[in-house]
């Protein structure tokens, strides 16, 4: 009884504290500012977020059949397969430039959420070519990781990594080159650009190795990276993106989102 009389205060005099818990835990969204209690997003936001539809397996191009695309058929890149959780559209890319020019790190768990939830939904309905070993982030020049202070697909890749019960290799490649950003160059210059941008190290060998990025656009950066990992003895390596850009077809919206897009890596 005397026990229990202890326990019975110990609840009356937490229940303040855990409502106070719980009120600083509540936030408001990450997009438009309302309450959204415990989440990032609130249900109207995450309900708008742009979904891709079919698309090509190996580059994530949206396309009719969801068949691998022409330009992937005549120069097959060096990565096997991207997964792709969301259409690189509003309102999606402002959470993704909050991150990376706006430091706001709680919204790589938000990303990180997205992506991981997309790839175990994707893995259950088709089966993987792969089984993946390792999973590792796009990575940034020492100067460039200096000046942001943190590279924002190491943020995401980590928790991805952790929710899918991954190992996650932070340093298994180096950007050992400080190339132009890939927005701000024409699509013929871009594969020059990242030309030799890249060292592996050699624990690669005989690996499957998944590479998490923020924004996928033309996909010059990661086709360089898969040539680098390959040569250092990678034997599967997919793309696993956020958002994917819109093709280059000349409407308003796909224009609106490339103007977003001023630094994107890939």
């Amino acid at each position: 009884m005397y026990t229990s009389n202890i326990f019975d205060k110990c609840r009356a005099g937490l229940r303040p504290l855990l409502g106070l818990t719980r009120l600083v835990l509540e936030q408001d969204c990450a997009l438009c500012g309302a309450a959204s209690g415990q989440a990032l997003l609130c249900s109207p936001c995450r309900s708008e977020l742009p979904a891709l539809g079919a698309r090509c397996p190996r580059c994530a191009m949206p396309g009719n059949s969801g068949a691998e695309c022409g330009r992937c058929l005549r120069r097959p890149p060096q990565f096997h397969a991207t997964h792709a959780a969301l259409r690189y559209a509003f309102p999606a890319d402002r959470l993704i430039l909050s991150l990376k020019y706006g430091a706001r790190l709680p919204v790589a768990a938000l990303l990180a959420d997205l992506l991981a939830g997309h790839l175990a939904t994707s893995r259950q309905q088709a089966k993987p070519s792969a089984d993946i070993d390792l999973v590792m982030p796009m990575p940034l020049h020492p100067r460039r990781l200096a000046t942001r202070g943190f590279n924002p697909a190491a943020e995401i890749g980590r928790r991805v990594a952790g929710a899918l019960a991954l190992p996650f290799a932070r340093d298994l490649a180096l950007r050992v080159r400080d190339t132009p950003a890939q927005a701000d160059l024409p699509l013929r210059m871009r594969r020059t650009n990242v030309r030799g941008a890249f060292a592996c190290r050699p624990q690669l060998a005989g690996r499957s190795v998944a590479v998490v990025d923020d924004v996928m656009t033309s996909g010059t950066t990661l086709d360089e990276l898969a040539r680098a990992l390959k040569g250092a003895g990678a034997r599967h390596v997919e793309c696993w993106v956020v958002a994917r850009t819109w093709p280059r077809d000349g409407s308003p919206g796909w224009r609106k989102g490339e103007a977003h897009l001023l630094h994107a890596s890939a």
